[in-house]
């Protein structure tokens, strides 16, 4: 067994708890409807509603729609307009999930960990309905009992730990024996603050390449790599 193999078995049989990032791990939720296309959509309604000088040029050009919201809001702290806005972008998801595509592996992999008995929860930046539509359509909703998503106080988005942290306390579950699968430098970051451990999914080379700068161990091309583990564990032999 390689040193890398052996590191990631040792993470899926100590986690009994799993938090889940939607958007790169369960699913590419802007498959069909772009993640750049709904940011220019959204700078096109901050400047009709008067306020593009609001955001700056890297705001702007942004292929993730957060940034913006996340500009406003570093510039309008509880404002009726941040409300606006993330109702808007709340919806625009709901309509991405229709499109969106189920990652590799994902749904047998969940299926596969539930009924070995582990817990799961999701903790994502996107909006809590759009992953609870999506799980729904995957006829997965039973194996996500808790879902923790972005909230109108942006501050409260990862890397900020709070929807980690919520999902723990509602698994009435052990940060040690917990683990956060996720595609992005904020992600690994809540997961440190969380005191949970870390297993990084990148679908290329690119993604891999910023979560091992940012300091993530353990990474993962594809998620068979995980089902793998569990399929060969002792539980099922």
């Amino acid at each position: 067994m390689t040193a890398e193999r052996a590191q990631l078995s040792s993470l899926v049989a100590s986690a009994r708890y799993v938090l889940w990032d939607l958007d790169g791990p369960i699913c590419r939720l802007f498959a069909g409807y772009p993640g750049h296309q709904i940011a220019d959509e959204l700078v096109a309604k901050i400047d009709l509603l008067g306020m593009g000088a609001l955001l700056t040029e890297q705001e702007r050009s942004s292929n993730d729609p957060q940034e913006a919201l996340r500009g406003v809001h570093e510039r309008r702290r509880g404002s009726a307009l941040i409300l606006e806005l993330e109702e808007w972008l709340t919806r625009r998801e709901l309509e991405a999930v229709a499109l969106a595509r189920p990652t590799p592996y994902a749904d047998p992999l969940i299926r596969t960990w539930w009924s070995l008995g582990a817990k799961f929860a999701i903790t994502t930046n996107n909006a809590a309905l759009a992953a609870e539509a999506y799980v729904e359509t995957r006829d997965l909703t039973s194996c996500f009992p808790y879902v923790y998503g972005r909230t109108p106080n942006l501050d409260l988005m990862k890397p900020n730990p709070y929807c980690l942290e919520e999902a723990i306390k509602a698994m009435g579950a052990f940060p040690a024996a917990t683990l956060m699968i996720g595609d992005a430098a904020t992600d690994l970051e809540a997961a440190r603050l969380a005191g949970v451990e870390f297993l990084g999914y990148a679908r290329n080379e690119h993604k891999e390449r910023i979560l091992r700068e940012a300091g993530a161990e353990a990474v993962v091309r594809s998620l068979d790599q995980v089902l793998d583990i569990l399929r060969k564990s002792p539980e099922r032999s």
